[in-house]
């Protein structure tokens, strides 16, 4: 189990982007989310409606924290960030996916069609083997009485 923040951190950009949802807890509220990663930039893109909660928290102080546990996409988190509302059609258009399209009338050109920008700050992650991984670990633990090693972990900055 390594603690190298900037191998977890790596390894969070890495795994994020196989990541089908994630939570974001707005003022204690956790509402689910379809993350995009952008890895240039190291923004994490949501796609939401005018109005939603998520948009008033990025027009409001913006911190808010995103929580994933996906164990198909081998990352646990709890990451705080901001949260902010962008201006950028491009984006939007890159992004832009059916899935997102079913939550609109109107599609991509419907009016509340709003994009967010999380960008992390600080926060704890999990990184793992995957299940394949997690059994042998057991398996070996069980055999040797050694603690199984179940992946990366530690507190880490961005």
């Amino acid at each position: 189990m390594t603690h190298d923040p900037n191998k977890l951190i790596e390894d969070f950009w890495d795994h994020i982007d196989d990541t089908r949802a994630v939570m974001l807890d707005i003022d204690g509220r956790m509402m689910p989310m379809s993350p995009q990663l952008d890895d240039d930039e190291r923004v994490i893109w949501f796609i939401t409606a005018e109005g939603t909660d998520a948009y008033k928290a990025a027009q409001g102080s913006g911190r808010v924290r995103l929580v994933a546990a996906d164990s198909s996409a081998k990352l646990y988190a709890d990451v705080q960030g901001s949260l902010t509302v962008a201006n950028n059609p491009d984006k939007l258009d890159e992004i832009w996916s059916p899935v997102a399209a079913a939550w609109f009338d109107d599609g991509r050109e419907d009016d509340d069609v709003r994009l967010l920008a999380f960008r992390p700050t600080e926060g704890e992650i999990w990184t793992t083997d995957g299940a394949a991984g997690f059994l042998y670990e057991v398996a070996k633990a069980n055999m040797t009485e050694a603690k199984p090693d179940m992946g990366d972990h530690g507190r880490v900055t961005f």
